[in-house]
């Protein structure tokens, strides 16, 4: 009686994990690596390298003068080291755009980040995301310390010592 429901809902399940395990389109590729170009992500990845570089510094150099001096000529050798990683970022991070839109959809994105009002939004959206989660966390907080009170006084109310 509930084997029909059963593979029907398995049938359903592996179609979904199949579709989602399909490569993207060369053009949806193609137009989620031009939106990423365009949302200036490269150089927000490029920037990443100065503080993994400064933190492995401290780490390799162990504050010696004589290591530090090594270190520091170094870069070349560290910048051609970081390019695959960086390409692969880029890569991965143009599929998963090229798995959630269209490529009309990334094409019309492309559009607006090309506008003014779309180079405000991505000069603006890094600090409106910290200001958005510091009020977020600052919200929870506030509410969890209030229904802590408010659920504590209830237990205590029904005879609960706390």
């Amino acid at each position: 009686m509930f084997r029909r429901p059963l593979i029907i809902t398995g049938m359903f399940l592996l179609s979904i994990c199949t579709a989602a395990a399909q490569a993207p389109s060369a053009e949806a590729m193609t137009a989620a690596r031009s939106l990423v170009t365009t949302m200036k992500l490269p150089e927000q990845y490029k920037a990443l390298l100065p503080a993994i570089l400064l933190g492995l510094r401290r780490t390799l150099t162990q504050d010696r003068p004589e290591i530090e001096r090594d270190y520091d000529s170094m870069k070349p050798m560290v910048d051609a080291a970081f390019q695959p990683y960086y390409t692969a970022m880029l890569d991965d991070v143009a599929a998963i755009y090229a798995n959630n839109y269209t490529v009309a959809e990334m094409r019309d994105m492309e559009t607006f980040f090309q506008r003014p009002v779309g180079q405000k939004y991505l000069e603006k959206s890094p600090i409106i995301a910290q200001q958005t989660t510091k009020v977020t966390q600052d919200a929870s907080h506030k509410a969890a310390d209030d229904l802590r009170t408010r659920l504590t006084e209830a237990l205590r109310q029904k005879g609960h010592k706390l």
